[in-house]
């Protein structure tokens, strides 16, 4: 199994999960139990729900599904993509949970830069 995306709150995780699903990618959502402990755990890409793909073949193809679906989350926030690795990120994060990389506005600004 491989681990293709992170969801701010398990209802995402399903609909991603589903959407992957009907495009013929089984996966399944990971995690959601930790959802209900948050407050007394840091909030982290650890933490939160997860989608993964059962078929370890099929990761690349439910990366190139999940980009090219409308980029928006369900708070209506454009998603990022890691300039290092091509990882899809939720917008509440700052950096990659794969790679570690900075969002590159964040770069920025830490550079004086504006953006």
């Amino acid at each position: 199994m491989t681990k293709v995306f992170v969801a701010p709150h398990p209802t995402e995780a399903h609909l991603v999960a589903g959407y992957l699903t009907d495009r013929g990618i089984p996966s399944e959502v990971r995690g959601e139990a930790l959802f209900a402990v948050r407050g007394e755990v840091p909030i982290t890409p650890a933490t939160l729900p997860t989608v993964w793909v059962l078929d370890d073949g099929q990761a690349a193809e439910a990366l190139e599904v999940l980009r090219a679906r409308p980029s928006q989350t369900a708070a209506g926030q454009p998603l990022w993509t890691c300039n290092r690795c091509g990882e899809l990120i939720e917008p509440q994060f700052t950096a990659c949970w794969q790679c570690g990389a900075a969002r590159p506005d964040v770069v920025g600004r830490a550079q004086g830069e504006s953006v």
